[in-house]
């Protein structure tokens, strides 16, 4: 039997957002009581909670609505590599544990350990990030997406975007904001990241599932 992990943030006006006058919005539209159906508008970015950042974020490469399927639903390896705060994940840290498996058109998820300082003040400011080097590592193995349980996958003190800039203009989309990876008890697992099909979006929020034997 197939279980299936929820590895998706909720949506909710509180949650860390890097844009804080853009905070996620549900706007009442219509009402049971007065036109016989519910509805709401919503308001917020589009790299909102757990979201992916398409090669249109950083590059003139595709929107998020052109991400082929074979990347949204992908085989994907589990990398862990825990750290404590504003550190950075080196070629050789990813390097040392994924030397023995086939990484070309696969999925690289990193478990930092640092989901677990969600809605904690420095949150959104002390994350670990990968270095310019281990972004082409992932790169030059033919990785395909790479998730984080962080909600930016650079090191908070570059201000220059390097990963970003390395993976996304290399068609390697980002998902950032994951969460529950520890419940995840294999390291090879079946990855889906859902975005919404918004032409021309440089990102959009996911349902990210992983799915284990």
């Amino acid at each position: 039997m197939v279980r299936a992990i929820d590895l998706t943030r909720t949506i909710e006006y509180d949650m860390p957002v890097f844009e804080q006058r853009i905070r996620p919005t549900l706007i009442p539209w219509t009402r049971l009581d007065i036109h016989g159906y519910d509805l709401e508008l919503i308001f917020m970015s589009t790299h909102t909670g757990t979201h992916m950042d398409a090669p249109s974020h950083f590059s003139k490469g595709m929107s998020v609505d052109e991400i082929p399927l074979n990347v949204l639903v992908s085989n994907a390896i589990l990398v862990e590599v825990k750290k404590c705060g504003k550190e950075y994940i080196y070629r050789e840290d990813l390097a040392s544990r994924l030397e023995h498996y086939t990484l070309k058109g696969k999925s690289i998820i990193i478990s930092t350990g640092w989901e677990h300082k969600w809605k904690s003040t420095n949150y959104l400011s002390d994350n670990p990030g990968l270095s310019r080097d281990a972004a082409e590592y992932l790169v030059e193995n033919g990785v395909i997406l790479v998730g984080i349980d962080t909600a930016n996958i650079d090191h908070p003190d570059d201000k220059s975007f390097t990963v970003h800039r390395v993976l996304l203009p290399n068609n390697v989309p980002i998902v950032e904001n994951l969460c529950n990876l520890d419940a995840i008890n294999s390291k090879e697992f079946r990855f889906i990241a859902s975005p919404l099909k918004i032409k021309g979006s440089t990102g959009s929020p996911v349902r990210a599932i992983a799915l284990l034997d």
